[in-house]
């Protein structure tokens, strides 16, 4: 090995088809050429786990998460494979392995696998061959030898794992923008991007619905002071450094907006007002390893209350069926639920020391008439949930707010 190591990471359009292929292998070749040792990590092609996900609706609405990360972890396999021919065609030498045979080592949590060890022995010694090494992302192997999958945007956890495990200098995201931004500027035409953002602003902002990074590899990343730095596919340009949090960084008190549209609020109507029964409640649905994101309790005026939370839309129907066990285990009066949501937040470390945001947030979304059904705070963000309908046009109220936009 050389000394000095990247994992570069190419997801999204850069591995649409097999012409882009060949362009983000020419990028893992301009390393090699700069004698780094090169590792890429590499998402399925374009829109593949969408479709494989379709296939398996069509046998069944309730498939085995088992055979689902059986079915969708081959995606990746045949994009590790394309750019190791990729990388053979342009004169260099490569090696694709899945993710079991690199040794990333999983729970057994199918469809959201969290990642225990890696085993980077094998990886190394074709580096030492002078290899560029192709990872399959998105996936490991439990200790039952069953393959795992780690959840949307998975392949940027095995990026970060793979860093960590072989102490790269840098790992690299490449995605369809520049960079990171204020907010999405597909929603907003003057957001700005940022030349750095600090990992904790990074995990709140993916969180809560910035689609860039996968939240769990920024936690992961921040963890263990892995530099990354976000980049365009198609451009040269330098992108957005996730670091450390520096000082200055709190002069600016907001640092971006994020939109959710991929959340759906389940309520257990008349739920009895007595010490106990929330701790049960949110305890079976964690038992059910169903993710809670924001929680509110009405007031109780005759021992009585209602109870709300939100999940992942993708598993309302999950959360749906154990809330609606739970209500008749406790004697509640029934289950609704509402798809008609999403979440705006605003986020900047800043908010620690800068008063008067939340009432900042809040009188630009009353001056458009944008109810807030829901509040979520933390020392750098705030959340609202408000209707589908306008989560986008809070967005670009919020970001014009707090004057975010360039120029």
């Amino acid at each position: 090995m050389s000394g000095k190591l990247i994992v570069q990471k190419f997801g999204g359009s850069s591995v649409a088809n097999t012409k882009k292929i060949m362009l983000a292998a020419g990028r893992a070749v301009s390393y090699k050429k700069k004698n780094y040792d090169v590792v890429v990590v590499v998402s399925a092609l374009g829109d593949t786990t969408d479709e494989l996900l379709e296939l398996s609706k069509q046998i069944t609405r309730a498939p085995s998460e088992r055979e689902l990360d059986m079915l969708i972890s081959t995606g990746e396999q045949v994009s590790m494979s394309l750019f190791a021919m990729a990388v053979h065609k342009l004169g260099y030498e490569a090696i694709s392995f899945t993710g079991a045979q690199v040794g990333i080592i999983t729970d057994s949590s199918h469809t959201k696998a969290r990642i225990k060890d890696v085993n980077a022995g094998r990886i190394k010694k074709e580096l030492a061959k002078g290899r560029i090494v192709i990872v399959a992302g998105f996936q490991g192997i439990n200790v039952d030898q069953d393959i795992t999958t780690l959840g949307r945007g998975g392949s940027d956890m095995t990026a970060v794992a793979l860093a960590k495990a072989l102490g790269a200098d840098i790992c690299e995201i490449y995605t369809d923008v520049l960079g990171i931004y204020t907010a999405d500027p597909r929603l907003v035409k003057n957001a700005r991007k940022l030349d750095r953002i600090s990992y904790e602003e990074m995990l709140e902002l993916a969180s809560l619905g910035a689609q860039v990074m996968q939240a769990r590899s920024i936690e992961a990343a921040g963890k263990f002071d892995i530099p990354i730095h976000v980049r365009s596919s198609f451009s040269s340009k330098q992108g957005t450094m996730i670091v450390k949090e520096a000082r200055e960084m709190e002069d600016v008190f907001v640092s971006g907006v994020a939109l959710n549209k991929n959340e759906a609020k389940v309520t257990i109507c008349d739920v009895p007002d007595k010490p106990g029964v929330a701790a049960r409640i949110f305890g079976d649905i964690a038992k059910n390893n169903i993710n809670i994101d924001m929680i509110i309790q009405n007031i109780s005026r005759t021992g009585k209350t209602d109870v709300s939370f939100t999940v992942m839309a993708n598993e309302l129907d999950k959360a749906i069926a154990v809330a609606k066990k739970i209500s008749d285990s406790i004697g509640a009066k029934g289950v609704t639920k509402n798809k008609d949501i999403a979440k705006v937040s605003v986020v900047g470390i800043g908010m620690r020391s800068h008063a008067g945001v939340a009432a900042t947030m809040f009188r630009a979304l009353a001056s458009k008439k944008i109810n807030i059904e829901m509040i979520s705070t933390s020392e750098i963000k705030i959340s609202c949930v408000v209707k589908k309908s306008k989560g986008e046009e809070a967005v670009r109220t919020l970001h014009r707010a707090f004057n975010l936009g360039k120029g």
